[in-house]
């Protein structure tokens, strides 16, 4: 049924668009009275609960950052099945984020490209919705995803990084830090050691008892990946994220006037999924097995699922698939991996 909805009507919408209206029908499911029904269909039954980080997950799937930018659709979320769903990328200061349009499907390649840049409400209120979750639910891990506001100067990041930290660590189950997007001027460019080394060390610090996990770009060269691994031993952190989007538009079968059209932005999906992999093992090898890494780039399928667990993730994340294969996506995943 979802198939046939996307093809003959979601298609035909704006991206952006299409989005709001997935979202309005997300937090609808969160309405007393419903989510509990819902969520007695779609909870997980499969490849869970397990500890990780100190933290329970009902199961190892769960919905990256993109979706959910101001931690408010947490209860629909919920009720869809996912393990854990980690919000933003939040920002200090609320912003709009770029011009319209700047979110593109590329559906021959099952893929998206976005230029979304950060939009969000800021810190502050991302904190005080998820605070408003965990009144209700407690059963549904959260982490935050932080990046650097637009209007902060590159050398005043690690300040911009730190207020976000404060605010989200004491209702966030993890942070995440992000300075792999490439929507936000300057913010790659985070992921130099010399760079990243005071910018994790500072979070960590008023991070407190939440894990802290960083979330690396695709298109670091192997040397660089290694090296980032090394820094994370070093300073203890919890995690690695791999991987954010990609800048590389090569092995695309979506047509050029097309690619063209969407311009740049972040691309992910399927075409994403080689490369994804490749990092993972990279990370695993070096990171050892105490170190938690979540697998996001291309997971589409239960197979997806399966083979990045085999691959050495600890735990798998997913954002393109859900909008190509709808709203019941995290309970297929969960019971296909089971079987």
């Amino acid at each position: 049924m979802y198939k046939f909805i996307f093809k003959t009507f979601l298609t035909r919408l704006d991206a952006e668009f299409a989005h709001g209206l997935a979202f309005l029908l997300i937090r609808i499911l969160g309405l007393p009275g419903i989510r509990s029904a819902v969520h007695s269909f779609t909870r997980p039954k499969a490849n869970g609960p397990v500890e990780l980080m100190g933290l329970k997950f009902s199961s190892r799937f769960g919905l990256a950052a993109g979706f959910d930018k101001d931690a408010k659709g947490l209860r629909g979320l919920w009720a869809l099945g996912f393990g854990h769903v980690e919000v933003g990328t939040v920002t200090a200061l609320a912003q709009p984020g770029n011009p319209r349009p700047r979110l593109f499907r590329l559906v021959a390649d099952r893929a998206l490209i976005n230029r979304m840049g950060f939009n969000n409400h800021g810190a502050e209120a991302a904190a005080r919705a998820i605070a408003r979750f965990r009144e209700l639910r407690k059963d549904l891990v959260v982490g935050a995803n932080i990046g650097k506001s637009r209007a902060t100067p590159v050398e005043e990041a690690v300040a911009d990084y730190e207020q976000s930290a404060t605010l989200l660590a004491p209702v966030a189950d993890y942070l995440v830090v992000n300075v792999s997007s490439p929507n936000t001027p300057g913010l790659r460019g985070l992921q130099e050691a010399s760079k990243l080394r005071p910018l994790l060390s500072a979070i960590l610090a008023v991070a407190g008892e939440c894990p802290v996990l960083v979330k690396l770009a695709p298109d670091l060269e192997n040397d660089e990946l290694a090296g980032i691994a090394k820094l994370v031993t070093e300073l203890g952190l919890a995690g690695v994220i791999a991987t954010n989007t990609t800048i590389s538009r090569s092995g695309l079968r979506s047509e050029e006037e097309l690619i063209l059209k969407a311009g740049e932005g972040g691309l992910s999906g399927a075409p994403l999924a080689p490369r994804s992999v490749e990092v993972l093992r990279l990370l695993r090898k070096a990171l050892g097995s105490d170190c938690c890494i979540i697998s996001v780039g291309g997971v589409e399928s239960a197979a997806d699922v399966t083979a990045r667990l085999e691959a050495g993730a600890d735990l798998v994340q997913g954002y393109t698939g859900f909008i190509y294969r709808g709203p019941l996506w995290a309970r297929q995943l969960n019971r296909a991996v089971r079987a």
